[in-house]
C-alpha cells in the first residue's frame, strides 16, 4: 500500500471510531470519577487507562483496590472479565497473521470490544482488514480513553456520589448494542439467549466477574455444536474474489 492510501485508511479508520468515542465519553468520565472516589489520584487514574486500556476491568480493579483482598484474586477476577478478548484474538486474529511482529502486536493490545466489532464488519464488507484502517480506528479510541479518564479523574469530585447519576448502566447499554450488531449473523438468536441465561446463573451462583467468562464460553460451545452455514459456488467466488490484492 502507497503512503498515501495509508495515510487516507488511517483517516478512514479514525472517522469510523468517531460515533464510538462519543457512545463511551460518559463511561470513560464515570470510570475517571469513580477511580478518584476510590482512593486512586490523578496519576494513577490515567496510568492505568494507558496500560489496561480495558473498560470493563479497570472498573471491577477499582472496586477491589483498597480492601482487603488477596493480589491473585484482583488479578483472577480482571482476567475473567478480560477472558472475552482472548476469544475476539482466536477470531480476528487470523486476520493480522501476515503483518509484521511488532504490528500485530500493537493491534492486539488496541483490542476492545468496539475494535473488534468494526473489524469484523471491515472484514465482512471488503474481505481483510488494513492495518492503517485499524491503526487509526484504535489510536482515536485510545487516546480518546485516556483523555476521558484524565477529566473524570479531574473533575470528577464534583460528583459527590457518580453512581447516583446512573451512568453505570451505561456498561451493559454499551455492551447491548455492539451484540445487537451481528443479530444479522445465522444462529445469534440461540447463542445469545444460551450465553444471557448462563451469564445469569452463573452470576447467582458463581458470582462475579466469573459470570463473563462463563456466559461466553456457553454461547461459543451452543455455536460450535451446531451445523455451519454450507458456503454455496458464489459465496466461494466471492471469498476468492476479495481475498485477491
Amino acid at each position: 500500500m502507497s503512503e498515501v492510501n495509508a495515510k487516507r485508511e488511517f483517516w478512514r479508520g479514525a472517522r469510523a471510531g468517531v460515533p464510538i468515542i462519543v457512545a463511551v465519553v460518559p463511561f470513560g468520565l464515570l470510570f475517571g470519577a469513580l477511580a478518584v472516589d476510590n482512593g486512586l489520584s490523578l496519576v494513577q487514574a490515567v496510568l492505568m487507562s494507558a496500560t489496561i486500556f480495558g473498560g470493563a476491568s479497570q472498573m471491577v480493579g477499582i472496586e477491589l483496590f483498597g480492601q482487603k483482598i488477596s493480589p491473585l484474586l484482583i488479578v483472577f477476577s480482571i482476567f475473567a472479565v478480560n477472558f472475552r478478548h482472548v476469544l475476539y484474538s482466536a477470531a480476528i486474529g487470523r486476520h493480522f497473521a501476515r503483518w509484521p511482529s511488532l504490528k500485530q502486536a500493537v493491534a492486539f493490545f488496541l483490542l476492545t470490544d468496539p475494535q473488534y466489532a468494526e473489524a469484523e464488519r471491515k472484514v465482512e464488507e471488503t474481505g481483510k482488514v488494513g492495518f492503517a484502517w485499524y491503526l487509526g480506528m484504535g489510536l482515536a479510541l485510545y487516546l480518546t480513553w485516556v483523555a476521558e479518564s484524565f477529566l473524570g479523574a479531574l473533575f470528577g469530585g464534583l460528583i459527590s456520589n457518580p453512581e447516583a447519576l446512573g451512568l453505570d448502566f451505561l456498561l451493559p447499554i454499551y455492551f447491548l448494542g455492539l451484540v445487537m450488531e451481528f443479530r444479522k449473523r445465522p444462529l445469534w438468536l440461540p447463542v445469545v439467549l444460551a450465553s444471557g441465561a448462563a451469564s445469569m446463573l452463573a452470576y447467582k451462583f458463581v458470582g462475579s466477574p466469573w459470570h463473563v467468562s462463563l456466559g461466553a464460553l456457553v454461547g461459543i460451545a451452543l455455536a460450535a455444536s451446531m451445523p455451519a452455514k454450507r458456503q454455496t459456488a458464489s459465496d466461494l467466488a466471492m471469498t476468492t474474489e476479495r481475498s485477491e490484492p
